[in-house]
């Protein structure tokens, strides 16, 4: 704790929070660096995207999911084929893609489905309601019905975090 003993001080302190938060920094991107973060090669990134489209094309789905799978797998299969340029901005576009996936998955599945997920979650994190917040517990909820949705259809995670080791 220091006292304040004048304007000097405050440009003290002031300098002294830049410097600290310019060392914070240090190590973050800047947007469009081409700069290949290890582990995220195109190649790999190809191959991945490439191996989802191949999964949702084969999919056995039917109705709306079926439709969607097959517009997301053409959609994969086109951005195999592009040199990734910004990987954050693919990562929130196969986040956005899964997200419409699930939806589709959400509304054409049995609610007999549903239902035994859902209760297949609570059952999980049950032992954990107690030391969790309201809105924690949701996302947990949220993720879980999300994992096991996509398992149950055989259909990939489509995220880069979710790429083969090899």
């Amino acid at each position: 704790m220091r006292s304040i003993n004048g304007l000097a001080w405050c440009a003290q302190a002031v300098m002294e929070a830049t410097e600290a938060m310019k060392e914070a920094s240090i190590g973050a991107q800047a947007g469009g660096t081409s700069e290949i973060a290890p582990g995220f090669e195109p190649e790999r990134i190809a191959t991945h995207l490439s191996g989802c489209a191949e999964q949702l094309g084969r999919a056995p789905l039917s109705g709306l999911a079926a439709e969607v799978a097959q517009q997301q797998a053409a959609r994969l299969r086109e951005l195999a084929l592009e040199p990734p340029q910004d990987l954050e901005a693919l990562e929130r576009n196969l986040t956005v893609m899964e997200e419409k996936l699930v939806s589709a998955l959400n509304a054409t599945m049995a609610e007999t489905d549903l239902l035994t997920l859902r209760e297949e979650s609570a059952r999980e994190l049950a032992p954990y309601r107690s030391r969790m917040k309201t809105e924690q517990i949701r996302q947990v909820e949220q993720q879980f019905l999300r994992k096991r949705l996509l398992e149950k259809c055989d259909l990939p995670r489509l995220s880069l975090f979710y790429m083969s080791r090899q």
